[in-house]
């Protein structure tokens, strides 16, 4: 198996439903393009991105939103050393469809104290949802390793909450350290690296909001 040495997570850059909520009356969540902050933090982060690759080959799975697909293109990646594709399992968690601004902040109220993983929008996904679909994505790039002409480098580039499951997913972490991270900010990036042991670790943990609440024994 063709195992990448590399597998690396970016968040999309600044869009305007992060600067402007009510932006989800009038457009669709996938629709939302990057900021003019937006692009400069996906071409910084473009730069880092081709710094660690140089000159190697890199498997890239993009999210359908129109802010992810933004974000890769500000990375400019050489297109000889790309194989790219669309992955509708690393959209964001959906929340719904017009999404009214005042029910929406009333619902994350509801999240907040019902719990982040469990807690499912009146016409959306929980994030145990989410977690369900990444862990179908993680079965499939599991099988595309099988290729012995697999590139030595996987990028995702998804969204904050698909970033966190994907590595609980990974790494098996409980609900409850699940629940203790904070989303990564616009842009941002993490890297699963494969060491000489044949185990992948994290080059950096996501920050902690609070210390894990566990009901026992798992955690």
């Amino acid at each position: 198996m063709a195992r990448p040495r590399r597998i690396i997570l970016v968040r999309h850059g600044e869009s305007t439903g992060n600067v402007d909520d009510t932006v989800y009356e009038r457009e669709p969540d996938h629709a939302l393009a990057l900021t003019d902050l937006g692009w400069r933090q996906a071409e910084r982060t473009g730069r880092r991105v081709r710094d660690v690759l140089g000159h190697e080959r890199v498997s890239v799975y993009v999210s359908p939103y129109r802010r992810t697909h933004e974000t890769f293109q500000a990375f400019r990646l050489d297109p000889e050393q790309v194989r790219v594709r669309e992955e509708p399992r690393l959209r964001e968690q959906d929340w719904g469809n017009w999404q009214d601004p005042d029910d929406v902040r009333l619902q994350k109220a509801y999240r907040d104290a019902y719990g982040h993983f469990f807690y499912r929008f009146a016409q959306g996904e929980s994030g145990a949802d989410v977690y369900d679909r990444v862990g179908g994505f993680l079965e499939s790039l599991f099988r595309s390793f099988e290729d012995p002409d697999h590139p030595p480098n996987v990028l995702l580039v998804t969204h904050g909450l698909a970033m966190r499951l994907f590595c609980m997913r990974w790494f098996h972490w409980t609900v409850a350290e699940f629940e203790s991270l904070s989303n990564p900010g616009n842009a941002e990036m993490r890297m699963l690296v494969l060491g000489e042991d044949g185990k992948y670790t994290l080059d950096r943990p996501f920050d902690r909001w609070r210390d894990p609440e566990s009901y026992g024994a798992t955690g």
